[in-house]
């Protein structure tokens, strides 16, 4: 039974990464929407200026989609078909590789064609920054800094944990994530109130945005990029970015294009200077549809990873930690030993 869930699991993670390729997010009742609603709703409800709160809110807010998944997968536990299909529709759900490419090609024809207005009215699209006084080397930045961080963030990150905790992982990766989108930004209703959701979306990161940052280097060629310059970049760049993990991604993607990130970034009412992560000359248009090949071969990778490791790795560690618990019951007081 456990290798036909396990089979289940990774056929469900390969079918939904299809669907996600195929269709992309789907145009109208996303369930990370309505998600976010409800999450909107629940901190209206609680919200104080204090972690605590933050907290609670963030306890609740992962933990009812992450028990929904735990149900699911109780309920098809001797049902390997519907098993499949549950994490196939998961994995649709929360990945959003096909979406962050096509944002990266739309906005390539807008600065190629030389419509400003248009490429600053689509960078909402990707990320926060106050587009309005961005000339095109900037919006470039911009969006090749969105693909790298979103390369983990909507695609590794979530196969990660599908692979490794099936639906549960699935969804409460992208409830946690989406979170930290909400209230894990630096503001002052959300300082204190948001910081649980901020620290959970980068414990849950650590590892993807790493993987990510391997597997950028490692088909950095299929974008004609250098393999050799995008590991040297990751490793002297990446811990020099204020996040734990999009250092990670934006380092290694930097190296592969021969481009160089970072700098000044305005949000709306707020402004950061970042550190630069590369060496060349600032991204132009040209970049952007190499910076989502490459996050499609990311992607790609990703998923061969998280679709052998339920049969692989997955009833290693699963049998280990049988065998040890059975061992541990044997040898505990009044066991009769």
């Amino acid at each position: 039974m456990r290798q036909a869930t396990a089979m289940a699991n990774a056929a469900g993670l390969v079918a939904g990464y299809a669907l996600d390729s195929l269709l992309g997010d789907p145009r109208q009742w996303h369930p990370v929407a309505g998600f976010g609603r409800a999450a909107g709703a629940l901190e209206r409800r609680i919200y104080r200026p204090e972690r605590s709160a933050g907290a609670a809110f963030t306890a609740l807010a992962v933990g009812a989609p992450v028990l929904l998944g735990v149900a699911a997968g109780l309920a098809t536990r001797r049902r390997p078909v519907a098993r499949a299909a549950l994490v196939a529709a998961g994995t649709w759900t929360v990945l959003g590789g096909r979406t962050l490419r096509h944002e990266s090609r739309v906005m390539a024809r807008a600065l190629q064609s030389g419509d400003l207005p248009a490429a600053r009215g689509r960078l909402n699209h990707l990320c926060g920054r106050d587009p309005s006084a961005l000339d095109e080397p900037e919006l470039a930045r911009a969006t090749v800094e969105s693909v790298a961080e979103n390369t983990s963030d909507a695609v590794v990150a979530p196969l990660v944990w599908g692979a490794v905790a099936g639906l549960p992982g699935l969804l409460g990766y992208r409830a946690a994530n989406t979170l930290d989108a909400m209230v894990g930004h630096r503001s002052p209703r959300y300082a204190r109130f948001g910081t649980p959701a901020a620290r959970l979306d980068d414990l849950l990161n650590l590892v993807p945005a790493r993987l990510t940052g391997l597997l950028t280097v490692a088909v950095a060629p299929t974008a004609h990029g250098d393999r050799a310059a995008a590991w040297r970049v990751w490793r002297r760049d990446r811990n020099d970015h204020p996040s734990p993990n999009a250092g990670q991604c934006e380092a290694a993607m930097a190296g592969a294009l021969g481009v160089r990130l970072g700098g000044r970034n305005v949000y709306f009412g707020r402004e950061e200077t970042r550190p630069f992560l590369g060496d060349g000359p600032r991204p132009e248009a040209r970049h952007l549809k190499r910076a989502a090949r490459i996050s499609g071969a990311v992607g790609l990778a990703a998923l061969g990873l998280a679709a052998t490791y339920p049969v692989t790795v997955g009833r290693l560690v699963g049998a280990t930690g049988r065998t040890a618990l059975r061992a541990l019951g044997r040898t505990r007081p009044g066991s009769g030993r």
